[in-house]
């Protein structure tokens, strides 16, 4: 009866640990496929609309002039106008870096968010006159007699970050479509294609690289063609040595059983 059982199972395709098993890992590999789509779609964005977006964004700032001498201001003018402002408040904590201003109308109350403490920031005081440079509606610069500082809004020439945030989004996609296919085509064993160790390692090993090679791109002011090339030279060369050293580890597993039973039967 055993052996009847055992027959009938294999002709069925397997036990019913085995086929829950295939089931499951095909619905992980359909969810993988999903976020493939979804992380190249991001991609896609960030690369053609974003990163061209900011870098329009920036070149227009830098170009624009000074505004002239108005009786009645306007809201939003697509040049730069210096308006005095009187401080508030400040808020001056590692996660709420801004400053309250009341300035002359159309802006009266406004809230300046900071990426830093910065020269500015740090020094102002309740009551305290500053000198705002307004662009489009929105308050870029802060000065306080000599010391000037960006405001968080003001327009930046650092697409290295932007483009970080595509090149995992990228990565990612490659990565999920890869794992995604392993599952679906090898519902039953997808070999070491799986959350542990290898992709634990390949997501963690991404998502530092483009963090590292971003902020190095920043820093040092390279261009930010560097990140996509670093990080997809990097994250390839880490996913094939890790490939190889699981597929070699499981081997040497594998055949230890076997140079043990000879060593008995010697």
């Amino acid at each position: 009866m055993t052996t009847m059982r055992i027959g009938a199972e294999r002709a069925a395709g397997g036990s019913p640990s085995s086929r829950r098993g295939a089931g499951r890992n095909r619905l992980v590999g359909a969810a993988l496929i999903v976020l493939s789509l979804v992380s190249a779609l991001t991609c896609a964005f960030v690369f053609t609309s974003w990163l061209p977006t900011d870098g329009a964004l920036y070149r227009e700032y830098r170009a624009a002039e000074v505004c002239s001498v108005r009786t009645v201001i306007p809201a939003s003018e697509d040049c730069l106008r210096e308006l005095s402002f009187t401080v508030e408040g400040t808020h001056k904590t590692a996660k709420n870096m801004r400053a309250t201003l009341l300035g002359p109308r159309p802006f009266g109350r406004v809230v300046v968010s900071f990426s830093d403490s910065g020269p500015t920031l740090s020094g102002l005081q309740k009551g305290d006159r500053v000198t705002a440079t307004v662009w489009r509606g929105v308050v870029v610069m802060v000065a306080e007699g000599d010391a000037r500082q960006h405001s968080a809004d003001a327009p930046r020439d650092e697409p290295q970050m932007t483009a970080a945030v595509g090149t995992f989004a990228g990565l990612l996609a490659a990565l999920a479509f890869m794992f995604g296919a392993m599952h679906l085509v090898r519902p039953r064993d997808p070999g070491l294609f799986t959350w542990r160790p290898y992709g634990k390692w390949l997501l963690i090993v991404t998502g530092a690289t483009c963090v590292v090679v971003g902020l190095g791109t920043v820093w040092t002011g390279l261009p930010w063609l560097l990140v996509p090339t670093v990080c997809g030279v990097v994250v390839a060369g880490t996913a094939w040595l890790l490939h190889r050293d699981l597929r070699l580890g499981r081997a040497n597993a594998a055949s230890r059983p076997a140079q043990h039973l000879s060593r008995q039967a010697q």
